[in-house]
């Protein structure tokens, strides 16, 4: 494990902070925030000086790619302040152009060193999604959590639709594990920087009811 002491994560990421991460010291920056937030043992920041710091630059170490629920605020999980991490917000965490270029943006221009893509319990996309649910423009953007749909084995008998979460949950987890194998496909910059090991990107799930994220193993490329 890289020693991430060498980041005060309490002060604003500058240019030399952001150099000195790495892949595996972003993950464990993230890690140890979800820890202080389970013990309510959040860092002190002085959020007005954090505003102003950045106010001429950014420099994040991660790019989280998470639901829209808000059950689930990726700076408040990961104890993190004000410009540490890039946020991308969709109902079911998926990837599309649109959010592939952000990523693109994120890592090769602004310099983050990891792309996390988190989904969470009880989410109700997913939800939506089991149940085939109708509803404007909502249609649509649950169509591309299906292939999690349909990927998600399950026993003789067992219940597909949303009133069983347990199958819920597998499906979420099958959705951010099909959203990483999207962004491998459909991004080369992400996969090339992937690659030569600029960055690292790493699946998570957040537990709405302990406040818990979990990262997954590791996702083949």
């Amino acid at each position: 494990m890289e020693n991430i002491s060498i980041i005060d994560n309490s002060k604003t990421q500058t240019p030399e902070t952001q150099t000195l991460v790495t892949p595996k010291i972003a993950v464990e920056m993230l890690k140890k925030g979800n820890e202080r937030f389970l013990k309510n043992k959040q860092l002190i920041r002085k959020l007005d000086r954090q505003v102003a710091e950045t106010a001429k630059g950014q420099f994040p170490f991660a790019v989280i790619l998470s639901c829209i629920d808000s059950r689930v605020p990726a700076e408040l999980v990961f104890d993190q302040g004000i410009g540490d991490i890039f946020n991308v917000c969709v109902a079911g965490n998926f990837v599309n152009e649109d959010i592939l270029g952000s990523m693109e943006f994120a890592c090769e221009l602004a310099g983050v060193k990891l792309v996390v893509v988190m989904g969470h319990t009880s989410c109700g996309a997913v939800k939506g999604a089991c149940d085939s649910a109708q509803l404007g423009n909502l249609t649509q953007l649950l169509d591309k959590i299906m292939p999690a749909v349909n990927a998600t084995k399950t026993a003789d008998n067992e219940d597909r639709s949303s009133k069983n979460l347990n199958f819920v949950n597998r499906v979420a987890e099958k959705n951010v594990e099909l959203t990483i194998e999207d962004i491998y496909a459909k991004s080369p910059i992400l996969y090339d920087m992937y690659n030569q090991g600029k960055i690292d990107v790493v699946s998570a799930m957040y537990d709405v009811a302990s406040g818990k994220v979990e990262f997954l193993e590791k996702a083949e490329k």
